[in-house]
């Protein structure tokens, strides 16, 4: 039994505390957010879609690139699995359009709720306004031994699961914080890109339809005569100060 730190109160931090806490360790996951699952809070619309009912093969043709990387963790831990993880702990599931997973309840906080629970009946502890400053290493050796926290206070650990999240969101946690103290580990870190973007319009008619969301839409975007993209699911228009915006 090892005293294991989880730095990252999101998805994966719970789920990476809960995995230490069924192998027998001690686990404290240090959150410096005011509440778990900050972002899981807001997505799916605030319904969060926890994950996808096709079939595997299917899911892999959706992965846009390099699928063969997520091959062992998939196949390790699916999207069935996943169902079954949940309703374990009490959070019912359903099955949408385009096989989408929801909330029976339609409350991403059930999702946090169940995996609240799962921690809770481990024993894991959780310490919410804590941010971790560094990752300490003994001296002269490429061993992890706690963490420094910014109140100054050091922490020490046989492991530290680093789970800080990237540059996605910053409003939710997710600034980058996680990304340096991995580099300060000596870690080399690709150049963070956006993953999800926004369709600016030159048109200036998306400003009357601010606030509208659309179901069963389908776009395509083209070059000449060249498809760039198609899709199918849901649109929303929104506009920001540099203009109007549809997602």
């Amino acid at each position: 039994m090892g005293r294991v730190i989880v730095i990252g109160g999101g998805a994966g931090g719970m789920m990476a505390a809960i995995a230490a806490a069924e192998q027998g360790h001690h686990v404290i996951l240090l959150e410096k957010n005011e509440k778990l699952g900050k972002k899981i809070y807001i997505t799916g619309k605030g319904r969060c879609n926890v994950t996808n009912d096709c079939d595997m093969e299917e899911l892999f043709d959706n992965v846009v690139t390099n699928s063969k990387f997520l091959y062992s963790a998939f196949y390790t831990f699916d999207n069935q699995r996943m169902k079954e993880y949940l309703e374990e702990d009490g959070c019912r599931l359903k099955v949408e359009r385009g096989s989408r997973v929801f909330p029976v309840s339609d409350h991403a906080s059930d999702v946090i709720g169940a995996l609240k629970r799962r921690m809770n009946r481990l024993g894991v502890q959780v310490f919410l306004n804590t941010e971790v400053k560094e990752i300490l290493k003994a001296d002269g050796e490429d061993r992890v031994v706690g963490v420094l926290l910014t109140n100054g206070k050091k922490e020490p650990a046989d492991a530290v699961i680093l789970a800080g999240g990237g540059l996605s969101y910053p409003t939710t946690g997710s600034n980058g914080s996680g990304i340096r103290l991995a580099e300060k580990l000596g870690h080399t870190v690709s150049k963070c890109v956006p993953a999800l973007v926004p369709l600016e319009t030159a048109e200036e008619f998306c400003k009357e339809m601010q606030g509208l969301s659309l179901k069963n839409v389908a776009m395509e975007m083209k070059k000449g005569k060249k498809t760039l993209y198609s899709g199918f699911g849901e649109r929303m228009f929104t506009r920001e100060k540099s203009g109007c915006i549809l997602i």
